[in-house]
C-alpha cells in the first residue's frame, strides 16, 4: 500500500484482559429494567408489531444499567461500521495518509515528449482531494450526496471534486512533460474489485472519483417549465440530459433517472462516446424539495467504471495545464499494459497526491454513513493486517480479530460487507463489547470524534427536537453514536415493505458525569413512507437524550 504512517499497534492483550473483567449479559442483572420515560416511546402505535433491543453499560465499570433483549440477534444496518472503522483505525492509525503516485513509463526527450504511458496507482484514497477544505479537513454536509436518490435530496459540499486530479496534472507539467505520446492508465490492483450491495454492474475499486457519483443539481422554474440544471464533475466521460418539469397539479417529487440505481441499474457505457444518463418526470411547482426545503434538488448517477472514468478526467486535467495526450480521452483503461504490481521505480515518479490524515477518512465514513467508504475501509484493514485482497478474506481477518482481541465470537454477529448491507445482524452485547474495548485503543478519542454528535453534525444533525422537552436539551452534543437504517421486504406472502432496522449505538456523556456505552434498535416497523424512517430517527434520538438525562 502507498501510505505514510508512524503507527505503533495497540497491545491488545490489555484490551482482552479488560473485557474479561465484566459480563454484559442482561440475564445476570435483574435490576436493569428500561425506565418508563423510554418504554413510553417504544410503545407508540407505530411500533405495535416491531421489536426493540437495548443495552446501556457504564463504560468504566461495565455495570449494566438498562437491558432489553440484549442477547438476541437483531438487524443493525450501518451500526456495523463501528466495527470496520474501529479495527482499521487501530491498525492504520489516525495519522496514516494515502499516497497516490503517478509514474512515467518511458523516456522524456528535450522537448518534453514522453514516449510511453503515464500511470496513476490507486491507493484507496476515499476523496482524491475532492472534499478538501482549506484547513485540511474533509468537507461534509448534513445530507450527503451518496444518499440523495434514497432520501430525496442532498446538500453538496463546496470543494471541487476534481481538485486532486488537477493537482496531480500540475505536478506532471512541472516535471517537464508537455506531451504524452502514449496513454494514461489507472493501476487499480491494490485489492480485488468487489460488487457493491445490490447495484448490479458496479464493482468497488481502490480508485474513486467524487465518491463514484455524478451529481445533478436542479434549480427551480416556472410552472410547466424544464428545471435548469448543472452536473458535476463535468467530463466527456459522462453527460446528463433532463426533461424534468414543474407541474402545479402534483405534490409528488416524481424524479426518474435512466438508468436508475434505486432499481439496481447503473450506467454501463463508460469508455464509450456519448455516454450519458437521463432525468425525467415532474416536481411540484409550489412545494420545496424534501429534507432541505429549498432548491437545489440533488440527484446522482453511479460511476460504475471508476478507473475508466478516472482515466478520462485525468487526461482532461492534463489538458487544462497544457499537457497533451495522444490517446483519446474517452476510452477504456488499458490494464494489460501495466508493469508487474509493485515494480515501479521512484526514479519514474512524476507526481503524487497525499491525503488528509486517516482520522478524516474515518470521520467521513461515520458522520455521513458512507457505505462505499466503509467497504473500502474494511479492505484497507485486511490489506494492512495480513495482506487480504478480497472482501471474503478481509471479513475472515476481521472475524479473527474480533474473536482474539474483543472475545466477540462469530455466533454473535453476521456481517456481509464492511458497511452493513442487507441482513447484517449482531447481538447488542457484541456491539457493547466492541465499544468498551475501543476505549483502550490509542486513537479512541479520534474514534469517538468520528461519530455523529446528537443535534450537532452528521446523520444526527436534525434528529432531536429539544423544544418538545427542554429538560433534554443538555443532551445536545453529549451523545456520540452511529446510526443505521435498513428498509427491506418482509418474509410474508405477499411481501410488504418494512423498516427492518433503525439502530443507534455509541457513547453518552451522561448528566451524572459518567460515560456510557449504549446500543438501541427497533426491527420490523411497518413502513409507510420516508416519514417512518424520520420518526424512528427522532424517537431513538429522544431515547438517547433520556439516557443522558436519567444517568
Amino acid at each position: 500500500m502507498n501510505a505514510t504512517s508512524d503507527r505503533k499497534h495497540t497491545s491488545w492483550s490489555i484490551i482482552a484482559a479488560a473485557l474479561m473483567l465484566v459480563s454484559c449479559g442482561g440475564s445476570d442483572h435483574p435490576d436493569t429494567a428500561v425506565p418508563n420515560a423510554i418504554t413510553q416511546i417504544m410503545q407508540k402505535p407505530a411500533y405495535a408489531n416491531a421489536t426493540w433491543a437495548m443495552q446501556v453499560v457504564d463504560l468504566d465499570t461495565g455495570r449494566v444499567i438498562y437491558d432489553l433483549s440484549s442477547g438476541s440477534q437483531v438487524f443493525i444496518a450501518s451500526v456495523r461500521k463501528l466495527f470496520s472503522t474501529g479495527n482499521a483505525l487501530d491498525i492504520l492509525g489516525s495519522q496514516y495518509k494515502h499516497v497516490t503516485p503517478v509514474y512515467k513509463q518511458g523516456t522524456v526527450d528535450a522537448n518534453g515528449v514522453l514516449t510511453g504511458n503515464l500511470i496513476m496507482v490507486a491507493s484507496g484514497d476515499l476523496t482524491m482531494g475532492g472534499r478538501a477544505n482549506a484547513d485540511g479537513t474533509i468537507a461534509l454536509s448534513a445530507f450527503d450526496h451518496n444518499e440523495a436518490d434514497g432520501l430525496g435530496n442532498a446538500v453538496l459540499t463546496a470543494p471541487d471534486p476534481l481538485a486532486g486530479f488537477d493537482a496531480l496534472a500540475a505536478q506532471v507539467a512541472a516535471a517537464g512533460i508537455k506531451t504524452v505520446n502514449g496513454d494514461v492508465v489507472i493501476d487499480d490492483r491494490l485489492f480485488d474489485a468487489f460488487p457493491f450491495r445490490e447495484e448490479t454492474g458496479f464493482n468497488v475499486t481502490p480508485m474513486l472519483v467524487n465518491d463514484d457519483a455524478v451529481d445533478i443539481s436542479f434549480s427551480s422554474s416556472a410552472d410547466g417549465a424544464v428545471l435548469p440544471f448543472t452536473y458535476r464533475p463535468v467530463s466527456a466521460a459522462f453527460s446528463v440530459q433532463s426533461t424534468l418539469k414543474t407541474d402545479s397539479t402534483t405534490t409528488d417529487f416524481a424524479v426518474e433517472l435512466t438508468p436508475d440505481a434505486t432499481q439496481n441499474e447503473v450506467p454501463q457505457c463508460f469508455g464509450q462516446s456519448n455516454c450519458s444518463g437521463a432525468v425525467s418526470g415532474t416536481v411540484p411547482t409550489v412545494m420545496q424539495p424534501p429534507l432541505t426545503n429549498a432548491y437545489p434538488l440533488i440527484r446522482t448517477f453511479r460511476v460504475s467504471a471508476p478507473s475508466i472514468y478516472a482515466r478520462t478526467v485525468f487526461i482532461e486535467a492534463l489538458a487544462r495545464v497544457g499537457v497533451t495526450v495522444s490517446a483519446a480521452a474517452v476510452g477504456t483503461n488499458d490494464e494489460r499494459s501495466l508493469p508487474a504490481q509493485g515494480s515501479y521505480s521512484s526514479a519514474q515518479q512524476v507526481a503524487q497526491l497525499t491525503s488528509a490524515p486517516y482520522a478524516q477518512d474515518i470521520r467521513f465514513v461515520n458522520k455521513v454513513s458512507y457505505n462505499i467508504g466503509a467497504d473500502v475501509t474494511l479492505m484497507l484493514y485486511g490489506l494492512a493486517k495480513n495482506g487480504s485482497r478480497t472482501m471474503a478474506t478481509s471479513l475472515a481477518t476481521e472475524q479473527q480479530e474480533l474473536s482474539t482481541t474483543f472475545k466477540i465470537t462469530p455466533d454473535q454477529y453476521h456481517f456481509i460487507d464492511g458497511s452493513g448491507g442487507g441482513d447484517t445482524t449482531a447481538k447488542p452485547t457484541a456491539v457493547i463489547t466492541l465499544l468498551r474495548g475501543m476505549r483502550l485503543m490509542p486513537d479512541y478519542t479520534t474514534y469517538v470524534d468520528s461519530l455523529p454528535f446528537l443535534g450537532v453534525d452528521g446523520s444526527l444533525t436534525t434528529v432531536t427536537n429539544f423544544e418538545a422537552d427542554p429538560t433534554l436539551a443538555g443532551a445536545k452534543g453529549k451523545v456520540y453514536a452511529k446510526t443505521g437504517t435498513y428498509v427491506g421486504l418482509s418474509t410474508t406472502t405477499p411481501a410488504v415493505p418494512l423498516l427492518k432496522a433503525q439502530a443507534l449505538a455509541g457513547y453518552v456523556d451522561a448528566k451524572s458525569g459518567h460515560r456510557l456505552a449504549f446500543f438501541l434498535s427497533v426491527n420490523n416497523v411497518a413502513f409507510e413512507g420516508f416519514d417512518t424512517v424520520l420518526n424512528a430517527f427522532q424517537d431513538e434520538g429522544m431515547i438517547a437524550a433520556q439516557i443522558w438525562k436519567l444517568q
